[in-house]
């Protein structure tokens, strides 16, 4: 059996400097569009260190794992939406 680490097969989005509102709009734009599938976000904007974890507690997708050197962020998506 594989095991499936976080960025395997992922969508990927660099999110750059975009601020927390358009960030976490077009966030939820995007993982709407892939139930279930784990994407890859870039985001710069200092404040995405908290609004990226927030959002995934509050809308129930899952946080797999964030980078703060790349500042990437890997988000699997709810299968429920």
């Amino acid at each position: 059996m594989s095991t499936t680490t976080p960025g395997d097969g992922a969508d990927f989005w660099d999110a750059g400097e975009m601020g927390c509102g358009e960030l976490i709009l077009k966030l939820r734009k995007h993982l709407k569009r892939m139930p279930g599938q784990v994407m890859r976000v870039v985001a710069h904007d200092a404040g995405a260190i908290h609004d990226i974890p927030a959002f995934c507690r509050m809308t129930r997708n899952e946080l797999e794992r964030y980078e703060p050197e790349t500042h990437t962020f890997w988000i699997r998506s709810r299968s429920d939406w």
